[in-house]
Order: structure tokens, then C-alpha cells, then sequence
């Protein structure tokens, strides 16, 4: 091998196609800059099972899905992967072979920090934990590996070489995230353009969602914050303020369904368009682009978070209005990619969009290769950390 990159996830953790891109695109990206990639899940957790719509911890659905969704972006990645389950029992690349590979490894990603940092891992040169989720990270998952350090007998997230996160306004006066001591850069969530195509647009503005998922608000110094249901609520009747249609893939079972059908929203299952990497990626590329709100943890924090989601849908040359996170302050707005603050601005957005559509489908594309391409935004990454 030539160079090694070990690329954490969890992909047979939960088997959906955007998890499957989420991660996918870190171990392609780094493959086609010429590193030999092996994909690595120890989660410590169990496994959901879409078609039981529960976790277990029968990891069989999520192992299968694994493979498949690996070899679906690279013959190479659907041969080099490993998954330790936490009663034990591994799949995929031998423990011996991936713990001699660990070794040699120029970079050990662990995206999400969804990886368990064991005493064996951490024999790589540049442990690199990256923070996709601030805010429910630096309020809750991070305090709680200081409270109580060593779970499953792994080293916390403190135990890594470098810290990258997708809050991009991380140290700034009015941005509220912590950096609890750490020194932090910032990057964005890549994406591999040559996988996305732009086809011809379907009717609907679509997005998916999960509702609700952090099951109660997190408090955090006095302060309550929530998800996508504190922001939602605002801009919920924008059906009845556009003729274009809008529709939301969701997954959870509180979301309110039937009462977004009574506005004039197209509802459907999150799970019916992510059953695989194809399916996920056929859904966004014939939406008309995408609406959505982020989760109220972004917004009130100034986070300046982008979302991994939103990449792909502008790579496909879908035009992305989003709600803003202050990313507004750090990316070209304007053509392709708009953010709104209020029901009103996302009504003049979506108005703009459609009155020029084909000029902001070209925006879109342009803005994806030029500020989230995966060979740039890795590159970046690399470099920081002194990876020749």
C-alpha cells in the first residue's frame, strides 16, 4: 500500500442512502486523491433495521447494506472495509489485517466522531476527529466524555491529533459554541462532484428530514436549544404562498404529517427514498431543488454550519434555499445557493429562483466545484495537518 487513510463512520450503524453518502464521499474523496482507503466502523452502539424501523443488535441489514453501498462508489472500497459490532463479533477485513494497517496509517478520520478511539487506533500518526454536529456535540456528547471518560474502555475525543468542525464561524465573539480548549479549524462537507449529474427537474422543491431526533431540547448554560421543529413552525404555510410545490421526505414518527398535508404539503416516508445510494441520489436529482429549515442548535448558536445534504442537491445543479446559519456570511448567496432568515425572505427566494431557474441550476453546480468539491475541501484538510 501507499499511503493509508483509515475512514470512520456509520453506515451499518444506520443503513439509509444519505448516511451512505455522508461517509462515502470521505473515503472516495481520499481514494481518488491516491490514498489506499479502508472504510472502519466500532460504534459501540447498535444497528437500526429500516424494515423493523428499530435498532438491535443484529448488525446482518446494516453489514449488507454496508458492502453494497461501498461497492456502488468504488470496486476498491467495497473490498477494504472492517465493522466491529459491540458484543464483539467483526465483519469484513480481518482484526489483524486492519490493526497492521492502523498502524501505518498517514490519517485515521474519524468523521462524526462515531468511531470509538481504542487503544489500537490510536498507534495512527494524525487521529482526526471532525465535527459534523456542533452544538449537540460541544452541549452534550463532548461534557459528557469529560464527566465520564474510558466508555467501552476507548479514549475520549480529547485523545485526537487534530480538530476539524463544520461550524465555520467556530471562535468568533457571536458565534456561542465552546471550543473547550481546543483548537478547532474549520472545513465543509465535501462532496464528489463526478457522482452527481444534473438531470432534468422534476416539479417539487423537496428535502429530507429526520423530525425530532434529539428527543428532548438541550440546556446548555441557561439556554434551551432544539431542532428543526423550533425553526419549522415559522415558515410552515409557504405552500400557501407559492405555487410551487414543496415536499418533505421525513422520517420520525412525530412528525406532524397530516397537518402539513392540510397546508399543502407533499409528505412522503424519508425511508421509500433512501433505501440505497442510488435511490437517494435519483431523489435529489430530479427535485427541483431544495427548501428546508436546520435545526435550531445551528441557527442560535451563529454556527455557521453547512449541511452535508445541501452539497449534494447543489452538485447536482439543484438550486438550495436554505434557512441561514450565518453561512451567509461565509458563501456566495445570491445565484444557486440562497438563504432566508423569515417566511417572508424564503418566499422572495424561492420567487427568485423560479423567475431564472436555469441560470441558478448553472450557479448551483459552479458554486459545489468551486467551495465543496471533494479534492478541494480535502486537499485543505490536508495540508492543515501536513500531509504531503
Amino acid at each position: 500500500m501507499g499511503k493509508i487513510a483509515i475512514v470512520t463512520g456509520m453506515i451499518a450503524s444506520y443503513p439509509v442512502g444519505g448516511v451512505a453518502w455522508d461517509y462515502g464521499q470521505y473515503a472516495l474523496g481520499l481514494e481518488q486523491l491516491g490514498f489506499d482507503v479502508i472504510y472502519l466502523e466500532d460504534t459501540g452502539g447498535q444497528s437500526y433495521d429500516p424494515t423493523a424501523r428499530g435498532y438491535g443488535d443484529d448488525y446482518t441489514y446494516g453489514v449488507q447494506f454496508l458492502e453494497q453501498s461501498l461497492a456502488a462508489l468504488s470496486p476498491t472500497l467495497g473490498a477494504r472495509w472492517h465493522v466491529r459490532t459491540p458484543d464483539g463479533p467483526t465483519f469484513g477485513m480481518a482484526p489483524e489485517t486492519l490493526r497492521d494497517a492502523v498502524a501505518d496509517a498517514d490519517l485515521f478520520l474519524n468523521v462524526s466522531g462515531g468511531s470509538l478511539l481504542r487503544t489500537e487506533y490510536l498507534a495512527s500518526r494524525r487521529k482526526v476527529l471532525i465535527d459534523t454536529d456542533p452544538g449537540w456535540n460541544q452541549f452534550v456528547n463532548y461534557p459528557r466524555w469529560d464527566a465520564s471518560p474510558g466508555w467501552q474502555g476507548s479514549h475520549g475525543y480529547r485523545a485526537h491529533d487534530f480538530f476539524f468542525t463544520y461550524a465555520q464561524r467556530m471562535g468568533r465573539p457571536d458565534c456561542l459554541l465552546p471550543s473547550l480548549g481546543l483548537d478547532w479549524h474549520v472545513t465543509r462537507p465535501p462532496v464528489v462532484t463526478s457522482c452527481w449529474q444534473p438531470e432534468p427537474p422534476g416539479c417539487p422543491w423537496t428535502t429530507v428530514m429526520t423530525w425530532d431526533n434529539f428527543r428532548k431540547p438541550i440546556e446548555y448554560g441557561g439556554v434551551s436549544y432544539g431542532t428543526k421543529e423550533r425553526e419549522f413552525a415559522a415558515i410552515e404555510t409557504l405552500p400557501r404562498l407559492l405555487p410551487a410545490p414543496l415536499e418533505i421526505a421525513v422520517g420520525g414518527e412525530h412528525a406532524p404529517r397530516g397537518r402539513w398535508r392540510k397546508i399543502g404539503w407533499s409528505v412522503i416516508d424519508s425511508h421509500s427514498v433512501s433505501e440505497d445510494v442510488q435511490s437517494y441520489r435519483a431523489y435529489i436529482q430530479r427535485s427541483r431543488g431544495e427548501f428546508s429549515v436546520a435545526k435550531n442548535v445551528y441557527v442560535a448558536t451563529r454556527s455557521g454550519w453547512f449541511s452535508c445534504r445541501s452539497v449534494c442537491y447543489l452538485a447536482a445543479g439543484r438550486p438550495v434555499v436554505v434557512q441561514d446559519t450565518a453561512f451567509s456570511e461565509l458563501l456566495p448567496c445570491g445565484k444557486g445557493l440562497l438563504a432566508f432568515s423569515n417566511l417572508e425572505e424564503a418566499v422572495a427566494a424561492i420567487t427568485a429562483v423560479e423567475q431564472n431557474y436555469e441560470e441558478h441550476g448553472r450557479a448551483a453546480r459552479e458554486l459545489a466545484c468551486t467551495h465543496f468539491a471533494s479534492d478541494m475541501v480535502l486537499t485543505e484538510m490536508l495540508e492543515t495537518m501536513g500531509v504531503q
